[in-house]
């Protein structure tokens, strides 16, 4: 162990001016204190990406797990990817139905299958052979449809641990309303979620746009090709996202233990430290 160490949070890039934050923060504040002990004590980086994500999804403040909304047909359909970056290992399920944690089923895909992504009913059959904590009582547990929340909360964690090993965890209720079987870039490894000896990243925003430039892979991409640092790559990959009339974010931290957070939003929910002292929990600018 090395003693270095990084980690970063979000909770989506839907944040809105006209709102406060302050709930959402503090709870932020104290899981990325948590995840920054768990790496101190030299926890590797997929178990916390994951313990970081779970806890998200179970807060209720973002739209993922339970903050998620019906789609438009009164369905909640949950999308979550993890990958860890020293093996590439990843998973990954879309439009899962009735599972309190999606992020802990896909690692499931990723450590008992033989594939990346499942979705559907596959997904959920999956889940509950391999006995995934389900939702007993969906209209109690989720969001209402008439809640008013902004159509766009994903959540994730990326972290680098004392090993030097990397990953990262993403996931969503995707946008509010959305059509039945609409699947954005949160499960799609490379674009929502990504994870390498480089970079580990996760995004947040319109999800098409974020698979349209295949967004987390190519932060890894122009450090590895175009000599970038992971503040400028990360940076130009979310100008690439605006530039085609998208809008989001990304979270993203390095093998030398940077770590980045930009966004094109009004706002965009996040919490970064390393072992180099960084400690940052905010919402806008």
């Amino acid at each position: 162990m090395n003693g270095n160490w990084a980690i970063a949070l979000h909770g989506g890039a839907g944040a809105i001016a006209e709102r406060a934050y302050q709930q959402e923060e503090e709870h932020m504040a104290a899981l990325l204190d948590r995840g920054a002990a768990m790496l101190a004590k030299g926890m590797c980086a997929l178990d916390v990406v994951v313990a970081m994500a779970g806890a998200l999804e179970a807060s209720g403040l973002h739209v993922a797990g339970k903050g998620a909304a019906p789609n438009a047909a009164g369905v909640v359909e949950l999308d979550a990817s993890v990958m860890d970056g020293a093996t590439r290992a990843a998973g990954a399920v879309a439009a899962l139905r009735g599972f309190i944690s999606p992020v802990r089923v896909a690692r499931g895909v990723m450590e008992n299958t033989s594939h990346v992504l499942l979705v559907g009913d596959g997904a959920s059959a999956f889940a509950g052979e391999q006995s995934f904590e389900r939702v007993d009582d969906p209209k109690s547990y989720y969001v209402p449809a008439e809640s008013g929340l902004p159509g766009a909360g994903t959540i994730g964690a990326v972290a680098l641990d004392t090993s030097g090993k990397l990953a990262a965890a993403t996931s969503t209720g995707g946008l509010h309303g959305k059509m039945p079987g609409r699947v954005g870039d949160t499960p799609i490894i490379g674009a929502g979620c990504w994870a390498d000896q480089r970079a580990a990243v996760s995004c947040t925003g319109l999800g098409e746009y974020f698979m349209r430039v295949n967004a987390a892979a190519d932060v890894s991409a122009r450090i590895a090709y175009a000599g970038q640092t992971l503040e400028s790559a990360a940076a130009a990959v979310i100008e690439d996202v605006r530039g085609l009339g998208g809008y989001g974010g990304l979270i993203a931290v390095d093998a030398a233990g940077n770590v980045t957070a930009p966004f094109a939003s009004q706002g965009m929910k996040r919490g970064l430290a390393n072992a180099r002292g960084l400690r940052e929990v905010k919402t806008f600018r």
